[in-house]
């Protein structure tokens, strides 16, 4: 089917292009959406006709995206889950998580503008992309941590594995310590 695109769509084509779509995509994404148009020959008229009238929106909604992406871009929001020793999620954290935590730190993300490439399943801190708008995204953090306190060690450079290794070690430690200390005190009682 060919369509007009009134908006930039991603790998698809700029606005005023007419592309050919599978029938499938225009009549359940394309169309519905706003984002394009069947390309008939009303349609065309009507599209140039309103082609400055679209480009200007087009331009003030990009303007006001990248105003909005200078503060939210590079921004760390905390999502407190909870997992495994290992670090494995119970469960995984979507789109809606980045959202609701994006809103709770005072910015307006709705969850069709978060992008994940794939679940997130596991602690650590993951890039996560959000479109503003067809030309502007950006891309924040979360920060998937058990507890606050273990999302400031996160954050401070420390991975699960390594919070793990350290308090594994300094188990051990004690233990040796403590063996040490008793061995001591046999020595002592030989005499």
């Amino acid at each position: 089917m060919q369509v007009i695109l009134l908006q930039r769509v991603a790998k698809l084509g700029q606005m005023g292009e007419v592309v050919n779509v599978k029938d499938g995509y225009a009549r359940n994404f394309l169309l519905p959406q706003g984002k394009a148009l069947r390309a008939n020959e009303s349609n065309i008229k009507s599209f140039e006709t309103r082609k400055a009238q679209l480009e200007a929106h087009n331009l003030e909604t990009k303007t006001e995206a990248e105003a909005f992406a200078g503060t939210l871009d590079g921004q760390v929001f905390v999502v407190i889950r909870s997992a495994s020793d290992a670090g494995a999620l119970y469960g995984s954290v979507t789109t809606r998580d980045a959202a609701e935590a994006a809103t709770a730190g005072g910015f307006t993300v709705a969850r069709g503008q978060v992008v994940l490439d794939r679940p997130i399943k596991d602690l650590g801190i993951h890039p996560v992309s959000v479109v503003l708008h067809p030309e502007v995204t950006v891309t924040i953090k979360l920060n998937i941590a058990r507890s606050p306190e273990e999302a400031e060690l996160q954050a401070a450079g420390k991975s699960i594995q390594e919070l793990a290794a350290e308090a594994e070690a300094a188990a051990e430690f004690e233990i040796a310590e403590l063996f040490d200390d008793m061995g001591a005190a046999q020595d002592g009682e030989d005499l």
